[in-house]
């Protein structure tokens, strides 16, 4: 794990609390050689003042060149003297207030908080510190509100641990210990590591796109090369710049946290998979549809629908043919899907999905007993799956059967029994998408073949997809994070 360094400007400012080895004078930081050991380290910055070129500034301006992980960064000092960044998009952030404030409060026109790590000692305003903190990454901040009709953040500012009164040192201590006890949990393995992989999952998640034999797996591959993956949740966002890789293990979303997941690892210049713009590109179905076709690649006869224009869903049954099938734009694990006979019921189904989105995908229905997926790895191909439809049903996934989604079997097999018009319509599909890992699933009609859809962050189970390469599977996709976070390290491009 990290070695953790807690720079103080005075020695005195950490004078309430147990003296620590951890702890540095930000002269000393500054003054300290460049060693050879190229030990990851994390930097909390508690400088009084981040002033343009003061000495707060110089410790994370220099911890950045030692190449540590230093918070506050250069870029949210920045950041912070920008006041044009303030108007931030946090939901209902009037009502928050108005529950935040004692009766009788509403003839208050302006007030402050304190936020130590994204917490606060306010449930009612717990979201907005977690959001200001994700935005402005700084170890004290005070925000201050204000109102005129409605309220609003007047001002982010950064506060230096000198200023705190007793209790309040008390609740940073502890903030401060939550923040970084994954730094200093557990004594340094005697094996060393020479990269640190962050895996998110979701444990709560019935249907992830990895079971946990597969996350041991994934865990246990990367020890083998030097890698310590470590499985992280949503909860964890504040300490991904701890880590060389992100490696992405939930279903994406352009509107959930593994997008910001992503985003950030891209922004701290770590190695990411699934990376932003490989979620932009494949998670909205209508985007991918788009790209595939100015690719002029073989997909389904398609048609988008659009909410307020009802004379093309008229016309829809002589332009496709049924059944047809209506998909919402970012629907995975064949949720948000459905197969309409008739005119009556394209009628209400459309209507029930324009409930939830504006535009919707219309797709002839091609009948096959399976579906195609090839795992894309680095423009390679990786693996090869035959899905079969869920018995007596017309998808892979059966989410209308009783207790659980049911699904159809499957067969695995080598790339290399697999027929090469599929192989090369597999890497075309991908080829303008990236070089991360994905699934593209292909049907295949007699001689027609057509691109369904490529997945960004394709299901890797234990017993399905591994089902031929075993622990090789594992092995070849850490490797290949193996691969760039050398290459990072180095200075290259992957």
């Amino acid at each position: 794990m990290s070695r953790l360094v807690i720079v103080v400007e005075k020695a005195s400012d950490w004078g309430s609390y147990y003296p620590s080895d951890n702890v540095v004078t930000a002269q000393d930081y500054l003054k300290e050689p460049i060693g050879a050991d190229d030990e990851r380290t994390q930097v909390i910055n508690l400088c009084r003042s981040y002033k343009y070129l003061g000495t707060g500034y110089y410790v994370s301006l220099l911890a950045e060149a030692r190449g540590h992980k230093v918070i506050p960064s250069v870029r949210a000092i920045n950041d912070l003297r920008r006041r044009s960044l303030y108007g931030l998009d946090i939901d209902d952030l009037n009502l928050k207030l108005s529950k935040f404030l004692p009766d009788g409060g509403r003839d208050t026109t302006d007030f402050g908080v304190l936020v130590y790590f994204g917490q606060t000692a306010s449930e009612s305003l717990e979201d907005i510190a977690r959001q200001v903190f994700e935005l402005f990454p700084c170890p004290i901040l005070r925000i201050e509100f204000e109102r005129e009709r409605v309220w609003q953040i007047a001002a982010i500012k950064p506060t230096g641990l000198h200023t705190l009164s007793d209790p309040q040192e008390d609740a940073f201590a502890q903030a401060l210990d939550k923040f970084s006890k994954k730094l200093w949990r557990k004594p340094r393995a005697r094996k060393k590591f020479r990269f640190d992989l962050a895996m998110l999952a979701d444990p709560g998640d019935p249907m992830p796109p990895s079971n946990k034999r597969a996350l041991k797996a994934f865990v246990e591959a990367g020890a083998e090369l030097g890698i310590e993956v470590d499985t992280i949740t949503k909860n964890d966002y504040t300490k991904l710049a701890e880590y060389d890789g992100l490696f992405i293990r939930e279903t994406t979303a352009l509107d959930n946290h593994t997008y910001r997941f992503a985003n950030k690892a891209e922004k701290e210049d770590m190695v990411v998979i699934d990376d932003p713009s490989s979620i932009l590109k494949c998670t909205n179905k209508i985007y991918l549809h788009d790209l595939l076709r100015s690719r002029k690649l073989p997909t389904p006869r398609t048609e988008i629908l659009y909410r307020d224009e009802p004379k093309k869903l008229a016309e829809l049954p002589d332009l496709l043919g049924f059944p047809i099938v209506l998909k919402i734009p970012d629907g995975s694990f064949s949720r948000g899907i459905v197969k309409v006979e008739n005119v009556e019921r394209l009628k209400a189904a459309a209507d029930d999905l324009f409930q939830h989105t504006a535009l919707v995908l219309a797709q002839e229905f091609m009948f096959t007993e399976f579906d195609w997926r090839i795992g894309i790895l680095d423009r390679e191909p990786l693996y090869a799956c035959k899905y079969f439809m869920s018995r007596g049903h017309w998808q892979i996934y059966n989410h209308g059967a009783k207790g659980a989604a049911k699904s159809g079997g499957f067969e695995t097999m080598p790339v290399r029994a697999v027929p090469a018009e599929v192989l090369k319509l597999a890497l075309k599909a991908t080829a303008p998408i990236g070089d991360g890992l994905y699934g593209v699933d292909i049907k295949q009609a007699g001689e027609r073949i057509a691109v369904i859809e490529v997945n960004d962050n394709p299901s890797i189970d234990a017993g399905v997809e591994d089902a031929y390469l075993g622990e090789d599977l594992y092995r070849r996709i850490m490797d290949e994070f193996l691969r760039r976070m050398e290459r990072k390290r180095l200075g290259l491009r992957s």
